[in-house]
């Protein structure tokens, strides 16, 4: 019930931005608190986005004008095991081909607490996939993931701005290689540290 109510409520926004000619940005996570496997999470991912899906539908939403903000696949961050790069691109890639339909404009990733560098690298991944594989634009939308480094390095001082910009830049320029398919990572590099908050509340 609390899946086909949430559902409702993005294509009840989903139809008011449309009806106003703006394109709506659907934002439907799964959040990474928990034990759970990156099985258990592409399982519950696909339930939540085929819902949302058919309420979209239910709501005559233009899909070639909507855009998708999901979670990538991926294990809690309490589990035991972490899966990697090439095993989230995999779960995720295959979970969207099970649920959204190619007309979708694109996918825009939230980071979900995941650290700079692998929020690039994991979308690295997966658009290094075969493109027949993704008919869709897969792209990021990155709040602390792309910001984190350079608030901190900046951390309110003139003295620091350019530093702070250039960390921007890095992780700007990181990104853009991601959705192209071009990005390795850096071990240890800056942007290396997670940032994850247990428990937030938006």
């Amino acid at each position: 019930l609390s899946i086909d109510e949430t559902a409702h409520t993005l294509a009840r926004y989903a139809s008011i931005c449309q009806e106003h000619r703006i394109v709506p940005i659907v934002e439907p996570e799964i959040l990474a608190d928990g034990t759970h496997d990156i099985e258990t999470c592409a399982y519950v991912t696909e339930r939540v986005l085929t819902a949302v899906f058919k309420a979209l539908n239910d709501h005559h939403i233009l899909l070639e004008g909507c855009l998708l903000k999901p979670n990538m696949v991926t294990a809690g961050m309490q589990c035991s095991s972490r899966p990697s790069p090439s095993d989230i691109a995999r779960y995720t890639v295959r979970t969207l081909q099970r649920t959204v339909p190619p007309a979708l404009v694109g996918v825009t990733f939230l980071s979900g607490g995941q650290s700079e560098e692998e929020a690039s690298v994991n979308l690295s991944a997966m658009n290094a996939m075969p493109k027949d594989r993704r008919p869709w634009a897969l792209t990021f939308s990155y709040g602390r993931a792309l910001q984190a480094t350079a608030i901190k390095t900046w951390a309110g001082k003139a003295d620091n701005v350019k530093a702070a910009q250039e960390a921007f830049a890095y992780r700007a320029k990181a990104n853009s290689e991601a959705q192209l398919g071009k990005y390795k990572g850096t071990e240890g590099g800056p942007g290396s540290e997670s940032l994850y908050v247990a428990n937030y509340v938006y």
